[in-house]
């Protein structure tokens, strides 16, 4: 009935199995469990190890990093069922009915989002960017993610028919940031329905500032690299809108001239104890401009 696919890479996915191993055997449902471990280091990939054999779940070891798209198609590639169940190994179910209200709706749409939530305390200086975002950008109900359903995908957890995400995963192999776009962008061109839901996982992994910053500009220059050219790719994404809205009006090398002034301060105002993600929009909308065609 039901395969629960978890990436993972250099994280402890101890707390994360044992909850939902616990409720999916409560519910005495068929499923499995498949974790993909992307070469993580050796201290990572023993503890999680002993946690499969230890709930007896599917464990397999990448040879070489994948990234997690490579090893998510991987993961539907070799999963049982037809509902799939993905889920970061660095999130963890806010309700202790998780699986049980994605059950209660799994005939109801090809892809169901459950949401993702942040726990605001303790705060970590080192997260302030990330965790900001998080809040503001991620965190959203389903009433008001249903209003932009594939502009509001997030892979971190979603249930999908295998056969749907097999269709609009990127195929290609290459290790890039920013790729739900991508996945989202597919679905959109295709209408496959989508029922939003409020059945959220914390985040908890965290970047610090500095990796989540250089991660938001990698993910940037993955969307123009293959996305940019895509007809009705503005409709999802507002970064791309206003970057082709930019090049339509011969104005992008205005704005990349203008990015190039402002950016140490630009930097100084995302890079703080109290991030302004509007200096993140100006930051990779001007980032965006400055790449070269």
């Amino acid at each position: 009935m039901l395969s629960i696919l978890i990436p993972v890479y250099n994280y402890d996915i101890s707390q994360l199995l044992q909850k939902i191993h616990a409720e999916a055997v409560s519910l005495n449902i068929p499923f499995e469990i498949i974790v993909i471990d992307d070469k993580s280091e050796t201290s990572f990939l023993e503890k999680n190890k002993a946690q499969a054999k230890l709930l007896n779940y599917r464990f397999i070891e990448n040879e070489v990093n994948l990234g997690r798209t490579q090893t998510r198609k991987k993961l539907a590639e070799v999963a049982r069922y037809q509902s799939l169940l993905f889920l970061d190994a660095d999130t963890l179910p806010v309700s202790d009915d998780f699986i049980t209200n994605y059950i209660k709706v799994i005939n109801k749409a090809p892809l169901i989002l459950g949401g993702i939530a942040y726990k605001t305390h303790p705060k970590d200086p080192n997260t302030t960017l990330r965790l900001k975002y998080g809040i503001e950008r991620e965190s959203k109900p389903s009433q008001i993610r249903s209003l932009n359903p594939y502009g509001n995908i997030l892979s971190a957890n979603l249930l999908i028919d295998k056969h749907v995400f097999l269709e609009n995963n990127f195929s290609k192999e290459a290790n890039l940031y920013g790729l739900d776009i991508y996945f989202a962008y597919n679905l959109y061109k295709k209408q496959v329905a989508i029922l939003h839901i409020d059945n959220p996982v914390y985040h908890i992994g965290l970047e610090n500032n500095e990796v989540f910053f250089k991660k938001s500009l990698d993910a940037v220059k993955s969307r123009k690299d293959i996305l940019a050219c895509k007809e009705g790719i503005e409709n999802i994404n507002s970064l791309l809108k206003h970057y082709k809205k930019l090049k339509k009006y011969r104005l992008k090398g205005l704005v990349s001239l203008g990015f190039k002034i402002t950016e140490p301060l630009l930097k100084r105002k995302i890079l703080n104890s109290n991030p302004n993600l509007f200096c993140l929009d100006l930051y990779r909308l001007g980032y965006i401009c400055s790449l070269k065609d």
